[in-house]
């Protein structure tokens, strides 16, 4: 039913409202169009994407670059390489950062301080890309997956995170009741703790899952064999290199590498190399945007 005594909002409330809603549509179409259309060249045939026929919708949809892309054996397994990568790191990651952050936040650890200001230190200042190098090396971690978790296994700004987060988020009569009936830190870190912080949980996971699976740069610098390359070291290859793997382009007619089937091959790339990271945000969607608010603005 109508409600005749609901109070309109003033004029000037209302343009402002219609300018935000207008923004921010142009801003979504802005960042969402580069992404339709990478999808749908991926999907068109290269004749339409060499002519500039593509703009929004595929045009004469072809799969044959995701087809190749499958027969690469290159390629699939630099796809496993960035899913172990990504994985066994996340969760070296995590649990180095949970171990790190909750003893931060008890009030009973009186060097607490000290260490926090020696991990921001190091925000600012660090060894440099030659000294870690050379520390990787005489650790025997050159050429081993080793080189990709342990320099980079926890991140200063994620510990701050999760401290703020355990302190302002867990009761501290909670620990007081556990520590009545005979808990340890321990087990009220496992038992109580970590049940309670699935918010901050869900933003490391996906913080530090995203860097690993973008990261090449560290595979560029300690690895060697092809056997260890991550995929985003072979898509760059691909993509800026243009060193297209061969198996990709054997089942291919002549005629369509000259009309632009690498191409439309490099569209293909970047949609199967996002895929997992967009398969994975709305699980963690919910707790992610809690996460970050209470563990940035409280403390």
């Amino acid at each position: 039913m109508f409600n005749r005594n609901r109070i309109r909002e003033p004029l000037g409330d209302r343009i402002l409202l219609l300018i935000i809603y207008t923004l921010l549509t142009a801003l979504m179409l802005t960042v969402l169009y580069p992404l339709v259309y990478i999808v749908s060249s991926s999907l068109s045939s290269p004749r339409a994407v060499v002519s500039g026929r593509v703009w929004l919708l595929p045009v004469e949809p072809s799969f044959k670059a995701y087809a190749s892309i499958f027969k690469s054996s290159q390629l699939m397994l630099g796809y496993y390489n960035s899913i172990v990568y990504t994985v066994i790191g996340t969760l070296i990651n995590v649990a180095f950062t949970v171990l790190l952050a909750f003893p931060l936040s008890q009030k009973g650890f009186g060097a607490r301080h000290v260490v926090m200001v020696l991990m921001i230190i190091t925000m600012f200042f660090d060894g440099g890309l030659i000294p870690t190098y050379l520390l990787v090396k005489e650790l025997h971690m050159l050429d081993t997956r080793w080189a990709l978790w342990l320099p980079g296994a926890l991140s200063v700004f994620q510990v701050i995170i999760a401290r703020t987060f355990f302190q302002t988020s867990i009761p501290l009569e909670l620990q007081e009741a556990a520590k009545m009936d005979g808990c340890r830190d321990t087990r009220y870190l496992v038992s109580i703790v970590l049940p309670l912080s699935k918010p901050i949980l869900a933003v490391m996971t996906l913080m530090y899952a995203v860097g690993h699976w973008n990261a090449y740069f560290d595979a560029l610098i300690y690895l060697r064999s092809e056997a260890l390359f991550p995929l985003q070291y072979v898509l760059r290859n691909v993509l800026i290199l243009n060193a297209a793997d061969p198996e990709m382009l054997a089942n291919t007619a002549t005629r369509l590498r000259d009309q632009g089937f690498e191409q439309v091959l490099k569209y293909a790339l970047i949609v199967v190399a996002c895929v997992p990271v967009l398969v994975m945000y709305p699980f963690v969607q919910k707790h992610f945007v809690k996460g970050v608010m209470i563990g940035s603005l409280k403390g």
